[in-house]
């Protein structure tokens, strides 16, 4: 290799010790991805990237749509409605009440793509019926952080987006690709988190401080069948209109604003008010979500002007095998020490992903591999945006989750990586 390819190995390395340390993630790419490039003699390799991410249509059209309906959802309690409408049948679970949660939240993190606002939704609800249950605290919190994966099935979910738009596919066939494997995980969750709970003997269990906790609920006594719809709308006109009734066929964007305006009909809150939360929740998601996505483009682009991305190709043609671990089990470490395993998904679709076929890989599998991958390592993350809301709902340390979650989120990555490429 040249040195500037074994420059680039240390600079990855000082990135990834960077997000450890939870720098800014945006930041860190966007300054190693412009540095390589600049010992590279390649500086406007790094720049085009950055534009060219800027502009790319498919993923503005569908993050951004997103999450301009995610925030008039929030903003209209729609999603507290559906919580508790599709909550009022667990008391009647028993036992099964925390596999129960967390399959429950792993279908509503299918509407509600977002991880920390799933959880913000469900967390009032939930954790005081399954602390009525005798459930402890920290399983109540370990049911609904191991559903938060769910967003993998959302049409909503920017790394579907991606993955669709680098692969050629639409959003919903890309969701097809690993919708199976995505299930088995979501399998693995529910009957992992329910025998790590008893192995903990978390069950049968209630102090002082647990019912404080019952006694705080959602402000919302009375459940509006219309509003809890509201969260279901676009996926289930997406669904819909793929599978079974062709003129309803529709893109993202689309099927979020039908929601939105949806929304506004059945919550009749201050349309001015209304519109400026939904174009306020797609300057957060270009800022946040796209953010991240133009930075991995920068710092791919540097890998490459470098030469460190010839050289890894070079190694993955040689056995796939090398493939198939690094683009599981890299994300998932990463999304376990850093919080999020976007930042290594998006860094890995961007660099290697595309060339896929080169060592006899299909793009879209490898792709919603890592992404899946960089998911489950999240979920079992201490210092993750989500596991930090469940804990200030629950009043549990964040440890009390992990050591509820590794062995399943462990199984699932090895069962994705074994199977899915």
């Amino acid at each position: 290799m040249s040195i500037t390819a074994w420059i680039g190995i240390a600079v990855v390395l000082v990135t990834v010790w960077a997000l450890i340390k939870r720098y800014e993630t945006k930041l860190v790419l966007i300054t190693a991805g412009l540095f390589l490039a600049c010992i590279s003699l390649q500086p406007m390799g790094a720049l085009d990237a950055f534009a060219k991410s800027m502009t790319n249509n498919g993923l503005i059209l569908a993050i951004c749509s997103s999450m301009g309906f995610a925030m008039v959802i929030q903003m209209t309690e729609c999603d507290v409605h559906l919580v508790k409408l599709l909550s009022a049948p667990l008391s009647k679970f028993g036992f099964l009440l925390v596999p129960a949660t967390t399959a429950l939240t792993y279908f509503i993190c299918i509407a509600i793509p977002s991880a920390a606002g799933c959880a913000a939704a469900v967390g009032p609800t939930l954790i005081p019926l399954l602390l009525r249950a005798k459930v402890s605290p920290q399983a109540a919190g370990a049911a609904i952080l191991a559903g938060t994966f769910g967003s993998m099935l959302s049409p909503g979910l920017s790394h579907n987006a991606y993955v669709a738009k680098i692969s050629g596919l639409s959003v919903m066939q890309t969701i097809g690709v690993h919708m199976n494997y995505t299930l088995v995980c979501g399998t693995i969750a529910v009957i992992g988190v329910t025998v790590m709970c008893w192995i903990m003997k978390d069950y049968g269990t209630n102090s002082t401080q647990e019912q404080k906790l019952v006694e705080e609920g959602t402000s919302i006594q009375e459940i509006s069948l219309f509003k809890a719809l509201a969260p279901l709308i676009p996926v289930a006109i997406l669904v819909i209109g793929n599978l079974w009734v062709p003129a309803l066929k529709t893109g993202v964007a689309q099927a979020m604003v039908i929601g939105a305006i949806y929304t506004l009909i059945v919550s009749r809150v201050n349309p001015q008010t209304f519109s400026k939360n939904f174009f306020a929740g797609m300057g957060k998601g270009y800022g946040q979500v796209l953010g991240i996505i133009i930075s991995a483009g920068v710092f791919a682009a540097g890998l490459k002007t470098c030469g460190l991305i010839d050289a890894f190709i070079n190694v993955l043609k040689q056995s796939n095998e090398i493939a198939r671990w690094g683009g599981s089990i890299g994300p998932f470490v990463m999304g376990v020490i850093t919080g999020s395993g976007d930042a290594a998904a998006f860094a890995f679709n961007e660099a290697v992903t595309p060339h896929a076929k080169e060592f006899g890989m299909e793009i879209p599998t490898l792709g919603m591999m890592a992404a899946l991958s960089g998911a489950l390592g999240r979920t079992m993350s201490p210092i993750s945006g989500v596991a930090i809301v469940i804990c200030g709902l629950a009043s549990i340390n964040p440890i009390d989750l992990t050591k509820r979650l590794w062995l399943p989120m462990l199984i699932a990555v090895i069962f994705v990586a074994l199977t899915m490429v």
